[in-house]
């Protein structure tokens, strides 16, 4: 019997920006991804991450909110709450777009860290559109993606241990579409690194 043919995988770099720990009592604002790159029998292909992305803002769902969460996206709920888009449209239209960009291909979610964004983003896409084009567990952490090749243990992760050149040279803002940019030239680099050098 042939093999079976294992479909590629088209990895998305996912930001979100919210205003609390948990969606439901708290909201997500905005939505960022960007397309890093795809993997295939062959290997990872890394993509222009500016080439092909999503953004929205969207209207707040409840009335709570923590101030400290608030004040790092630097969003105005205010605003959100007259010019925000309906939760369920963005999220339709999001769940769209990654469905135009993965054909052929398996998309999977990816983020630094991921498990934040991961939660907001399926809670979302459940909650006001009943489905997820990443299925229930499509999601890659990049943090833990770093461990694993470096050989540390997760808790000892950060961006400013990392070798350099592992490190966009993009500024991280807190605008979600930036640092979903950000992230997915972080995940290329990543992928192609091969682990830190024996010692």
């Amino acid at each position: 019997m042939p093999p079976r043919r294992v479909r590629p995988s088209l990895y998305i770099s996912v930001d979100i920006e919210a205003d609390g720990p948990i969606p439901g009592p708290y909201s997500m604002l905005s939505l960022g991804a960007a397309v890093a790159g795809v993997q295939d029998a062959d290997g990872f292909t890394a993509a222009d991450p500016a080439a092909r992305t999503f953004y929205r803002e969207l209207r707040p769902i409840s009335e709570e909110f923590v101030p400290e969460a608030l004040a790092v996206s630097g969003l105005d709920r205010e605003r959100l709450r007259e010019q925000g888009i309906e939760p369920s449209l963005a999220l339709a239209q999001f769940a769209h777009w990654v469905r135009e960009v993965s054909d052929g291909a398996q998309p999977v979610m990816c983020g630094y860290p991921a498990p934040y964004d991961w939660t907001f983003l399926y809670w979302y896409l459940i909650r006001f559109t009943g489905s997820s084009p990443f299925g229930h567990s499509g999601c890659l952490d990049m943090k833990t993606l770093y461990a694993t090749k470096a050989g540390l243990p997760l808790r000892a992760v950060a961006k400013r241990a990392m070798p350099p050149e592992l490190l966009s040279t993009r500024r991280h803002t807190h605008h979600a579409l930036d640092d979903a940019i950000e992230q997915a030239e972080l995940f290329a680099n990543l992928m192609a690194w091969a682990g830190p050098p024996e010692s």
